[in-house]
């Protein structure tokens, strides 16, 4: 044999080991970390975020929002200004959009909100009502969206902040015109339209146990006394750091528990007076731990939704001047100490 054949062959014979301990032992790839969605699903609970429409042009933020989050509420687009924009004419396009990007993403959708005292359209506003002629313009709008996405949205906020802080009703259009009767028709009218989403209470500033959870509390208890088709309360959780971190959360969502219903976290962010620091900031983070840890301590607490994932979108600085920083992402989609502490939270 000729040493340049010899050669030939040790080589070849290297080849053929190396080639068989590599597939032997194949390179293992980082694993990818879970997400908030997948975490919070271990608890079989939901973690979601809102949404609205301009921020569809972002494609940077749908991605987040499509691979982090199993679920999603249209923050406006499923009002009454945008749905019903004149009398009898509906218009669900914008719904519809966020409704498509949900379905394309596998995320569960929380209709919000049929009945609610504000961003109802001119023409609602701008005329007084009878009783008579009010009750069916009500029903008409209730059961014309509930029909449109039957099917498709897993709860719907039926009537939205009836209460004032002191627990007496809040003196709305429909409140005045149809008495304290309103949400029980609210709510049948409601179950007639889509009998297989659940019907929901949704308020602020019910996060403890206070007059206004109270209430509720009475009201939601009533309610099903009389037969009327209530299966949810929604505490919002829009706190702010200079008001401290509500006492009771975990009791409070345990006597609506109680009381037969479910109780979502639906509208979370945690604002604090500009300009954020470090130490502010991991106050925030330990205000999102504690409120998601009061919701994975109660069975019949099915999620949590933030209300908007990113400081880039959110409402706040728009309603309350020089606060803000409210979300566990910045603007720049990059995630704060408050994500981390979630993710912990949730086993991650």
């Amino acid at each position: 044999m000729s040493r340049s054949i010899s050669r030939h062959l040790i080589a070849l014979s290297a080849a053929v080991c190396l080639a068989a301990g590599l597939a032997a032992t194949p390179a293992t790839a980082e694993p990818r970390p879970k997400t908030l969605a997948e975490l919070a699903k271990k608890h079989h609970k939901y973690f979601g975020s809102a949404t609205d429409n301009p921020e569809f042009t972002d494609a940077a933020y749908l991605k987040l929002l499509g691979s982090e989050f199993g679920q999603t509420t249209p923050g406006n687009a499923m009002k009454w200004y945008a749905t019903e924009p004149k009398p009898g004419v509906f218009d669900f396009t914008a719904g519809d959009e966020v409704l498509a990007f949900a379905k394309d993403h596998h995320q569960k959708v929380r209709g919000h909100t049929l009945v609610w005292h504000s961003q109802l359209p001119a023409w609602l506003t701008d005329r007084t009502w009878t009783a008579d002629e009010l009750r069916p313009v009500l029903k008409n709008h209730i059961q014309t969206v509930a029909r449109h996405y039957k099917g498709k949205v897993i709860h719907w906020d039926v009537v939205n902040e009836a209460f004032n802080e002191d627990g007496t009703y809040r003196e709305s259009i429909f409140y005045k015109t149809l008495g304290p009767g309103y949400i029980a028709d609210a709510l049948r009218w409601a179950h007639e339209a889509d009998p297989r989403a659940k019907l929901y209470l949704n308020d602020y500033n019910v996060d403890g146990i206070n007059a206004k959870s109270d209430a509720y509390y009475h009201l939601i208890k009533q309610l099903k006394a009389d037969g009327v088709p209530v299966e949810g309360f929604g505490l919002q959780g829009h706190l702010a750091l200079q008001y401290g971190f509500p006492a009771g959360v975990q009791e409070n969502i345990q006597r609506f528990a109680d009381l037969g219903v479910e109780v979502a976290i639906t509208e979370l962010d945690i604002r604090m007076e500009l300009p954020a620091t470090p130490e502010k900031l991991a106050t925030q983070a330990t205000w999102y731990a504690d409120y998601v840890k009061a919701c994975l301590a109660v069975k019949k607490c099915v999620g949590v939704t933030i209300w908007d994932y990113t400081d880039k979108y959110s409402w706040i600085p728009g309603v309350f001047p020089d606060e803000g920083a409210a979300l566990p992402y910045d603007e720049n989609l990059q995630p704060k100490p408050a994500y981390h502490a979630i993710r912990k939270v949730l086993g991650g």
